[in-house]
């Protein structure tokens, strides 16, 4: 990973660790929900941020040198795949669904 690339995916997961331990805090604590899911929409905000970073890193790099080599099908395979994991905004349509019994907040 270029330097560059691999400081800024270092910070933001970095603090990502930091959001995510003042979550784990919170819900120990028995922070107000809407207050909860702020910090926990900032946890994936760093992460999917670091993400981003890793995909133009491996952009600018591996799929640059296979285009220039003409390895572009293989690449492009190979990108398709990984971007399997990458469930993009709105993936988690089960959190969505109601859950039997909850119908107060912090209750």
């Amino acid at each position: 990973m270029q330097d560059t690339h691999q400081a800024a995916v270092l910070r933001r997961l970095r603090i990502a660790r930091g959001h995510l331990d003042g979550v784990i805090r919170m819900v120990e604590e028995h922070a107000y929900c809407p207050d909860v899911m702020k910090q926990l929409a900032a946890v994936q905000g760093a992460v999917q941020g670091a993400n981003r970073l890793v995909l133009r890193n491996h952009l600018e790099t591996c799929v640059a040198e296979a285009v220039l080599d003409g390895r572009t099908v293989d690449i492009v395979d190979e990108l398709m795949e990984a971007l399997r994991y990458d469930p993009g905004p709105g993936a988690d349509r089960e959190a969505d669904a109601p859950v039997p019994g909850r119908e107060r907040c912090c209750g």
